[in-house]
Order: C-alpha cells, then sequence, then structure tokens
C-alpha cells in the first residue's frame, strides 16, 4: 500500500473516530428540553412549534432574495476594489453600470413596497 494512501485512511479514521465522539458527548451532555430563548418567535416572526407543513408567507422570501442579491454585490465588488490600479476606464464603467443597475433595482422595490415587513 501507498505512504499517500495509507496517510488518506489515517486521516480518514480519525476523522471518524472525532466526529463520532463528538457528537455522543454533545448527546450524553446537552440538554434534553430547549429553554426560553429557543421556543420563542424568532426574528421573522414565525413561531418554531408550529405544526410543518404550514406555508411561508411570499414576503418572507422576497427578502430572503433581495439580501442575497445584495451580499452577492460585495462579492463581485470586492476584486474589483483589489485590482482597481490596474483595471482600465473600460473596466471602470461596467463596474458602475452594474452598480447603477443595482441601485435602480433597490429603489424600485423600496418604491414597490418589497421591503416593509407588514
Amino acid at each position: 500500500m501507498n505512504l499517500e494512501f495509507f496517510n488518506l485512511l489515517i486521516l480518514l479514521v480519525f476523522g471518524i473516530i472525532l466526529s463520532t465522539a463528538i457528537s455522543v458527548a454533545s448527546y450524553l451532555l446537552g440538554e434534553k428540553s430547549p429553554d426560553r430563548e429557543k421556543v420563542s418567535v424568532y426574528e421573522c416572526g414565525f413561531d418554531p412549534m408550529n405544526t410543518p407543513g404550514e406555508p411561508f408567507s411570499v414576503r418572507f422570501f422576497l427578502i430572503a432574495i433581495l439580501f442575497l442579491v445584495f451580499d452577492l454585490e460585495i462579492s463581485f465588488l470586492f476584486p474589483w476594489s483589489v485590482g482597481m490600479a490596474s483595471i482600465s476606464l473600460e473596466g471602470h464603467f461596467i463596474v458602475f453600470i452594474f452598480l447603477t443597475i443595482l441601485t435602480v433595482g433597490l429603489v424600485y422595490e423600496w418604491k414597490k413596497g418589497g421591503l416593509e415587513w407588514e
């Protein structure tokens, strides 16, 4: 057996043993009943102890999608800000168009009431 495969086997066995030990310790040492904080209503307003299958509000999904869109904006702007000195004027113009489209989308959602929770 090659040394690389043997090292991989040892790492795999160690990972399985460690994850099993942590799971067993968590089960044995953890509280069995939820505390008052866990059974309280979440920030989104849903009761955590409802019957499963009760439909969520569409407003919740709209807010979640808007968060993802504007959160991904940061992941596109970070490489631009790091390499700003080596980007041409055309690249800066494209980023400006990107930010303009996102700003128009945010203003549109704001005016339509998409950010209102009630």
